[in-house]
């Protein structure tokens, strides 16, 4: 029997910045193998967003962080199918989530699986949307 601890996290990973960094070396130190879904350009679009940096080239960035053993495309909402298939015990995710009741109903969802939900602070310093709003001020004044 396998008793590696796989953990997964997935996200959009656009702009990147010293919160997803944190969030993955956070998360691959609660496991022995790290893969990490990155949101393709259709979900992203899914979500009524449009992201800054393509997927192929957000997936290279991630795939090339150190704390990173394996990614893979997360082309659907579906977290629980993706760790599942990945053979994933614990899954990392944001502490924005926490508590919500869409959250707290995938949390017994995930426990049926064997598969904890690990909820790391949300980082208050530069965040994707705080880029973006600067970037829309900055070429606003032009």
């Amino acid at each position: 029997m396998n008793d590696k601890i796989i953990g997964y996290t997935a996200g959009v990973f656009d702009l990147f910045h010293i919160g997803h960094l944190t969030l993955l070396k956070n998360a691959k130190g609660m496991c022995d193998k790290l893969v990490v879904g990155v949101s393709t350009d259709e979900l992203v679009k899914y979500k009524n967003k449009k992201p800054v940096i393509p997927f192929s080239e957000r997936i290279e960035i991630i795939r090339n962080i150190k704390c990173v053993d394996s990614v893979v495309a997360q082309e659907d909402m579906d977290k629980l199918t993706m760790c599942k298939k990945l053979g994933a015990s614990v899954l990392f995710v944001g502490d924005d989530w926490y508590g919500t009741e869409k959250w707290e109903n995938y949390e017994k969802e995930f426990a049926k699986e064997g598969i904890k939900i690990v909820y790391f602070p949300y980082y208050k310093g530069t965040s994707s949307t705080l880029i973006n709003k600067t970037l829309e001020n900055l070429r606003g004044k032009n």
